[in-house]
């Protein structure tokens, strides 16, 4: 028995089957970046993604033969927007990146006392209502991008999203989420008609048919990625956690079935998210944001020109035991969790006439880690749980230099996952144990053994790490006084 996994990422897209001993087959890649037609817009075409999820899905399917359900998982909040009659966007899609609706988010709250953040999917639908007429046509659908990779699986039969996606799109509520609705407060002050909406389902359960795929598999669930790289990293008990380090980094811990008082960002920059939901239960997690980084590394590379490509930086941070004193907060674009500062920048602290190549790419591999620590300790501090190991998936974990600083910075095992992606793993329990191929999560959770385990080896100066970050913030005032 087998499950297909369509994965939808900000920069791919993947499918892959998933046999009931947790192996891989038939696995299928294709890179689809979205455009960026001005500085801050982030696009995507739905036709090329929709023709792209065809395609890897029948690829996957052609190599490992016939599968008893599908999972879909995506990145979330991006949104489409297209005609019911003909299946066709009405515009290019709005990544979850792009920040046209800054503006929106500012004068909600100001004159509303509504709170969003440019990333949800609330004033992105906003910007479409408001400026494609096509958009407010009673046959126009929207969706998140899992929504639309139901709906193309299906031939458009599906309209769909789960609590995973819906609880960070700005659209719902805890109170909502708890009756798998949207919240009609929220709706009706951004002049929104539910009839444009999915319906919220169980993330586990059966949602409808893949009748575009031979066999017409039935999709039986539907997730965020993130979540999904925590199920699929054995993440569902009390305080478990993984983080994915990949174009930014994110630091995922389940708190359990408790109903949070509220989804708004935290005092400590966390925020509370569905991890999944199985009837009507919610499983209920705590998410931090670290806006960059393997962008740090790939800056090195396409900016700096200081090392061939990404993968050399771990041999050539190898080649020095330290930084030597230097420094690298890695905010490129600001800084996430616990902070939240849109205008701190960069900073590279400590040079010296000595400085080398060597230790300005280790300053930036530990600088990295460093945050993942940052964020592992808000975490900690907003659920009252300890994490006891971090599980790590994302293209950062097969660097063995940034690995050990993260092990060192946080000063817990780190468990490098099998599955450079472990999002594929999480989809397919989720399905498959909603369509019978486990008996339970923890069945198919008990099949996920580390690639390896890396132990602390020293204590790092957390001390001067927090007064780096203390000098890169409020670079650009304007910006740092931001708050979403």
């Amino acid at each position: 028995m087998s499950v297909l996994v369509v994965d939808v990422g900000t920069t791919g897209l993947r499918a892959a089957v998933v046999r009931d001993d947790a192996s891989i087959a038939g696995f299928t890649y294709e890179p689809l970046p979205p455009s960026s037609p001005f500085a801050g817009l982030v696009e995507f075409d739905g036709v090329a993604m929709r023709d792209a999820v065809l395609r890897v899905a029948k690829t996957a399917l052609n190599h490992a033969g016939a599968v008893r359900a599908v999972g879909i998982t995506a990145q979330r909040a991006s949104t489409i927007v297209w005609d019911s009659r003909t299946g066709i966007p009405v515009a290019p899609g709005l990544g979850w990146q792009d920040l046209r609706t800054v503006g929106d988010c500012i004068s909600l709250r100001t004159e509303r006392n509504l709170v969003f953040a440019p990333n949800q999917t609330a004033t992105k639908l906003k910007w479409f209502l408001t400026n494609i007429e096509a958009a407010r046509s009673p046959q126009a659908r929207a969706g998140t991008v899992d929504t639309w990779v139901a709906a193309v699986l299906s031939n458009f039969e599906v309209h769909a999203t789960d609590s995973s996606n819906a609880a960070v799109t700005g659209l719902a509520d805890h109170a909502s989420l708890t009756k798998h609705e949207w919240s009609r407060s929220v709706l009706d002050a951004l002049n929104v008609d539910t009839t444009l909406l999915p319906r919220i389902v169980p993330t586990m359960g059966a949602v409808g048919t893949a009748s575009a795929l031979l066999g017409s598999p039935p999709i039986f669930s539907i997730v965020g990625d993130q979540q999904s790289s925590l199920v699929g990293q054995g993440g569902i008990v009390t305080g478990a956690a993984k983080a994915t380090f990949g174009t930014g980094g994110m630091f995922d811990m389940y708190t359990g079935t408790g109903t949070p008082k509220h989804l708004a960002r935290t005092t400590r920059g966390t925020f509370p998210i569905v991890v999944y939901s199985e009837g009507n239960t919610l499983h209920w997690g705590s998410e931090a944001i670290m806006l960059t980084a393997g962008t740090n590394v790939e800056w090195l590379v396409n900016d700096m020109g200081l090392i061939p490509d990404a993968k050399s930086s771990d041999a050539i941070a190898a080649t020095v035991e330290s930084s030597d004193g230097v420094v690298y907060v890695p905010a490129l674009i600001g800084l996430g969790t616990p902070q939240w500062d849109y205008g701190a920048r960069g900073t590279l602290l400590g040079l010296t006439r000595g400085s080398a190549k060597a230790h300005v790419v280790r300053a930036v591999l530990e600088g990295i880690a460093h945050r993942g620590a940052d964020l592992l300790e808000a975490s900690e501090a907003d659920s009252g749980l300890r994490v006891d190991r971090l599980r790590v998936d994302g293209g950062m974990s097969r660097n063995a230099v940034f690995v050990q600083a993260l092990a060192d910075s946080s000063g817990r095992p780190v468990d490098v996952c099998r599955e450079t992606e472990a999002t594929t793993l999480g989809a397919a329990f989720l399905a498959g144990v909603a369509a019978g191929v486990w008996s339970s999560l923890a069945e198919a959770t008990s099949l996920v053994r580390p690639l390896h385990t890396v132990e602390p080896r020293t204590s790092s100066s957390r001390a001067q790490w927090h007064e780096a970050v203390h000098r890169a913030r409020g670079w650009i005032p304007e910006l740092s006084a931001l708050n979403f």
